[in-house]
Order: structure tokens, then C-alpha cells, then sequence
């Protein structure tokens, strides 16, 4: 691997790095605009050997890319740290800029990258990812990449860490409501280390972007709190010039850099035709002359196409270290709901930890809920580690997901429609960048009850449950949410935990005793075992234990024995200890969640991967709710007690 310090023009460019050199020089002006060149004609020969691809946006934004290379502080030494400058590329699409500009840097081999761009289990893929060395958050749904920065700023910030975040963009993305939330996000925070840099060539995929979508770009900036610099996007010296600038400002600064679509291939200047398509055989030869290649070269990349696959790198993960703290337990005369347990788990942690060397920071994130949500007491002890970032969701969930990769725990609270159900996409995102955020998610279901069905979250299991690394928590009552509240914060991945908003009785034991006591560890995937019963068995999921005890109760003064068993983490169940627990009994699943994706719709595919066939009912919610008391409305949509133990009598 050729690194960039082993460039024999690197003694020339000393003092660019960390914009140590009041100026940059016309030599070194030359010596960049060389190594662009050759880059550039990689970035059009891995689409013309891919047969695919975004050329010409790569092309106008090279220039961005390779001063950024020159001057920041990431290289590829550093690049799997936690501390590094980033360099984020929100127009993911430009994949074959950032790699062939990362290759010419010495991040990889250009060998590996150039033949296999979009070749399947290549870490080269058609937008950028996490598993390319170099690259820290993976793109590519448009307006991702400046909250990712903003989130990236929170957590270096937090951690005393002095490093600079540059978010590279596309013009055609500006118009984007997620890049209006990370704006104000950042101007509110001072998040004098995030400079976001636009490649303005005026055309996106369909055409001039005055045509498409009129924007003042320039006037969105400024209006948000921005410092707002311009420059053109292919000369160094300018460009030089304008990032030492920011690298100076008190506040967030962005860089308008004036850029030609297809630069430096003439049938790509100017057109949005190679937005989005591969060069033919005829005109890949023009482009190779015209970048001071032949076709022997051409040929020869095209040839590795078939040698094995190269490998990425491993994505970096920091496990969390944290002290836990004592549990608190619950009794029966408590009254408190969800919510307030993890509220109170939460500020115990974080308190039992701040200041600690050794121990990962605690952030925590509010879209303007955090009394409904219970994090105002975090907010009140940790001002400093608590972000309000207003009515903003889809930039809170990209930053607060890029934050947690980069060495703090990230929790954002919300209700349930808007973390997940109006976030998705952000929170799909995370699951693919691997990240660590903790989303709880309250006021979920029919427990919402007088909001209404515009507020009802019905899919808090179904929507993550599409993905493939989150974990989800649906805990019973108050104990339970207090002790899953401390294992999330240790956790690492993914971690969502749901819950209503009503007060709710502390389980209990025959004895009176608190069902989760002091000896009860919560264990994702484990199903607790409520009652024991002989004639049929009732799987609830979170708030619907209780009911389902109620419903017990109502079966045994009509002679029925009936188990029940609670399930927090559905989409942890081992499939060998269900079935074991279930038994031949006849079986009524009851959830506060639609009942064709929730916990009913998996123990079901779970029985019939195994071949298992039970008599089974799915109680669940089979339509929008109605404006209510939470309890009417349950009632209303078949999940009251009576509702359960009558769904036991008919399989009986």
C-alpha cells in the first residue's frame, strides 16, 4: 500500500496539513491539480469497467476532495480512531471521487478499488460505506451527510477532542429539509469545527438545478447562522485559502465552491447526461486521452475485474464503559409509569459515571419533549451533555447515530411517531452505518389513547424488525424498565426501547413480591415467566402483562389454568426455549402493536420454521384507534382482560 507520505512530492506540501502555511503556492497548486488528474481518470474508468456509476459529479467535486486529503487530519493511520479529522461526503453517489481520491492518498491500493467498484462483495460499493478506509459515515439517500456532521462535532466536543468535521455536498441536496434541521442544529450548538463545503456546478440529475428546484443557497445558509464563503471549486489556492478561514471561525462556516459538472473530460463538462451513466468504449478512450492515459491501461484494470475480491476494513466500534449503578425497585404502592423509570435510570448513570476517567460520556438528545419523555432531569443535572434541538427529528436521529460511533452513548427520546415511524429512513441508515443509539420511544400504541391514531405508534417492533441489527425492548412495568434502561446504556449496537405512556402496576409475584426484585437481571431474548398454568398458555408483550395476569385470574375462577409469559424483546426470542415453553398448549398472543408484525406475526413464522402447529389467536391492534381513554380505547379494540380470557375459552 502506497501511503501519502510516501508521495516523493510530499516535502512540497509540507505545511498544508492542519493549514499550518499562510498560503498555498502555485507549485504546490500544480503538484495537487496532478494527482487530481489522475484521479480523475480513475473515478471514470472504475464506471466504465462497472458499467455504472456517477461520473461527472465525481469529476467537479475531485478538486474538493483532494484539497481536504491534503490538509486535513485523517489519514490512513488515524482513520479507524477516535480521533481524526472527517471528511463526509453527503452526495454518497460521488463514490468514485472519494475513492479514487482516498487510493491517491495511499488510504488503499487504486488496483483494488479501480477493477472492482461495484462488484458484488467488493467494500467498494456504489455509495459510499463505512467499510472503506477513510470513509465514516456511509450515504447516500440525499440530506444525510450534514447531520452525520453535526452529530460528529456533538461527540468530539463532548470528549475534548479538537478535531475538525468538513461535510462535502451536493447543490442539487440544499433544498432538503433534513440539511435546514442540521443547519440550525449546528449554528444553535457553535459548532465552529463543522464546515460544509457545496459543490456548486449548478446541474443534478435531471438538469439545471434552477430548473428542477430554485434555491437561494447562499440566503438558506446565511438565514440559519451561517458564515457563508465562496470560492472556486478547482482552484487550490482559492480553495486553500477559504478552508484556513473556516478553519479560523468562532461559528459553523460553509463554503460555496463554484464547480463545472464532468471537469476535466470534455463530453462530461457542462451536462447532466453522465449524472448517473457510465462512459461508452469510444468515449472512455476519449477521456483516458484527454487525462494523459492510454488504453493499456484500460485494459489492464479491466482485467483484475476477475482476480479476488479485495476486503474492507473492519467498521470501528467502541464498546461503552459504563457503571451501572444499583437498581431501583418498585413496589406495589408506587405509582409510575414507564417513562419516569427510565428518566430516573438514566440520570442515576449518567451521575454515577460523569467526570469518571475511563467511562464513556452520556449524551442525550430532545426534539422539544423532554418533560413528556422524561429527560429533564438529565437536562437540569448535564446541560452541558443534553441537546434541545427542537420539533427536528430526521437530523436528530442521522446525528445522534453518527455520534454514537464516535466514542460517547447517544440517547435521543421521542414519542413513538416521531422516532421511528417519521425517522425511519435516518434510523435504517443507522442500522446499516452500525451505529449505537439508543432510541426510547414513549407514547407508543393505543396507549396514547385521547392523541389519538395520527399519534398511535403501532409499529415500534414492525419497522425495526425489517432491519437487521436492531435490538428492541417492550419492558412490562417500571423494575423491568429500569434494569433494561441500564443494560441498553452497555450495550452496544442498535438499541430501541418502547413504551406507553400510563401509570402501571409493578408486576407481582403469588407472594406480593415484586416479580423483577433485586435478583432479576434483564437478559435480551429471555421470556419471563409470570404464572405458571397446565390448560393454555397467554404471550404478552409490554404493557399487556399485566392484563394478561388479570385475565388469568378471571380464567381460574372458571376452572382454567392458564400460563403466562411476557416476552420484552421479541426480536431476540430463542426459537429452541419458546417452543420448549409453549408446549402443546393452545396459545393467545395479546400486543399494544399491529398484530400482523409484532411479537403474534413472529412467534407464529417461529412455529412454522419448526414445523410446530398450535391452536393460536393473535390479539393485537387490526385497525387505527379511536380518541379515548387509553383504557376504553384498549377495550374497544378487543384487548381487554375479558378480551384475553374469552380468546383462551374459545381455543379451550
Amino acid at each position: 500500500m502506497e501511503s501519502a507520505s510516501k508521495h516523493k512530492e510530499d516535502k512540497k506540501l509540507d505545511g498544508l496539513r492542519n493549514f499550518s502555511a499562510e498560503v498555498l503556492t502555485d507549485e504546490q497548486a500544480a503538484i495537487l491539480e496532478a494527482i487530481a488528474k489522475k484521479c480523475r481518470f480513475d473515478a471514470v474508468l472504475m464506471t466504465w469497467i462497472a458499467k455504472s456509476g456517477h461520473p461527472a459529479g465525481s469529476l467537479s467535486s475531485m478538486d474538493i476532495y483532494n484539497i481536504l486529503l491534503a490538509t486535513l487530519d485523517l489519514t490512513p493511520e488515524n482513520c479507524s480512531r477516535l480521533k481524526h479529522d472527517r471528511m463526509l461526503s453527503s452526495h454518497g453517489h460521488t463514490s468514485p471521487g472519494v475513492y479514487a481520491a482516498l487510493a491517491g492518498w495511499g488510504f488503499f491500493d487504486r488496483d483494488d478499488v479501480v477493477p472492482n467498484f461495484r462488484r458484488a462483495g467488493s467494500p467498494y460499493q456504489g455509495h459510499v460505506e463505512r467499510s472503506v478506509w477513510g470513509v465514516d459515515w456511509g450515504t447516500g439517500n440525499l440530506g444525510q451527510g450534514l447531520a452525520a456532521g453535526v452529530g460528529f462535532a456533538i461527540a468530539d466536543r463532548t470528549c475534548g477532542r479538537k478535531s475538525r468535521v468538513v461535510v462535502v455536498m451536493g447543490d442539487g441536496e440544499q433544498p432538503k429539509g433534513e440539511n435546514a434541521e442540521a443547519r440550525r442544529i449546528a449554528a444553535k450548538e457553535g459548532l465552529s469545527s463543522l464546515t460544509a463545503l457545496i459543490d456548486y456546478n449548478h446541474i443534478q440529475i435531471s438538469g439545471a438545478i434552477e430548473d428542477v428546484m430554485p434555491a437561494d443557497i447562499r440566503a438558506l445558509w446565511a438565514a440559519d447562522g451561517w458564515k457563508v464563503l465562496e470560492c472556486s471549486g478547482h482552484d487550490y489556492v482559492e480553495l486553500y485559502s477559504a478552508l484556513k478561514r473556516a478553519d479560523a471561525s468562532s461559528k459553523p462556516v460553509v463554503i460555496l465552491c463554484g464547480t463545472v459538472m464532468g471537469k476535466g473530460v470534455s463530453f462530461m463538462e457542462g451536462t447532466h447526461e453522465y449524472h448517473g451513466k457510465a462512459p461508452s468504449d469510444d468515449l472512455m478512450l476519449l477521456a483516458a486521452s484527454e487525462l494523459g492515459f492510454d488504453r493499456s491501461e484500460m485494459d489492464r484494470m479491466k482485467s483484475l475485474r476477475s482476480s479476488p475480491l479485495p476486503v474492507g476494513r473492519d467498521i470501528p466500534r467502541i464498546e461503552p464503559s459504563l457503571e451501572l449503578g444499583e437498581p431501583v425497585i418498585y413496589t406495589a404502592e408506587d405509582k409510575r409509569d414507564n417513562r419516569g423509570a427510565f428518566g430516573a435510570a438514566l440520570t442515576d448513570v449518567a451521575a454515577k459515571n460523569y467526570g469518571v476517567a475511563g467511562r464513556t460520556p452520556i449524551i442525550a438528545f430532545d426534539c422539544d419533549l423532554a418533560g413528556s419523555v422524561k429527560l429533564d432531569s438529565f437536562m437540569k443535572q448535564f446541560p452541558e451533555r443534553f441537546i434541545q434541538a427542537g420539533i427536528q427529528e430526521h437530523s436528530v436521529a442521522a446525528a445522534a447515530g453518527a455520534a454514537s460511533t464516535a466514542g460517547v452513548v447517544s440517547v435521543w427520546a421521542d414519542f413513538g411517531v416521531f422516532g421511528i415511524d417519521e425517522a425511519y429512513n435516518q434510523q435504517r441508515l443507522n442500522d446499516i452505518n452500525e451505529a449505537q443509539i439508543k432510541t426510547v420511544l414513549t407514547h407508543v400504541g393505543l396507549d396514547v389513547g385521547e392523541d389519538g391514531m395520527t399519534h398511535q405508534c403501532i409499529d415500534y417492533l414492525g419497522l425495526p424488525r425489517n432491519t437487521f441489527g436492531w435490538k428492541v425492548v417492550v419492558p412490562a412495568d417500571p423494575n423491568q424498565t429500569d434494569r433494561a434502561t441500564r443494560w441498553m446504556l452497555n450495550e452496544p449496537g442498535n438499541v430501541c426501547l418502547a413504551m406507553g405512556r400510563s401509570v402501571l402496576p409493578v408486576l407481582l409475584k403469588d407472594d406480593g413480591t415484586p416479580f423483577f426484585d433485586d435478583r432479576y437481571v434483564y437478559r435480551y431474548g429471555e421470556i419471563d415467566v409470570l404464572r405458571g398454568g397446565k390448560d393454555a398458555t397467554i404471550l404478552a408483550m409490554g404493557h399487556l402483562a399485566g392484563t394478561a395476569l388479570k385475565a388469568s385470574e378471571l380464567l381460574v375462577a372458571r376452572g382454567i389454568s392458564a400460563q403466562v409469559l411476557h416476552s420484552s424483546s421479541p426480536l431476540g426470542i430463542d426459537r429452541d426455549e419458546l417452543i420448549s415453553m409453549l408446549g402443546e398448549l393452545p396459545l393467545v398472543t395479546c400486543e399494544d402493536h399491529h398484530a400482523d408484525t409484532g411479537l403474534g406475526a413472529i412467534i407464529a413464522l417461529h412455529l412454522a420454521r419448526s414445523g410446530v402447529a398450535l391452536k393460536m389467536k393473535n390479539l393485537g391492534v387490526t385497525r387505527y384507534g379511536e380518541s379515548g381513554a387509553s383504557n376504553e380505547v384498549m377495550a374497544r379494540m378487543g384487548l381487554s382482560a375479558e378480551n384475553i380470557a374469552a380468546a383462551v375459552e374459545s381455543l379451550l
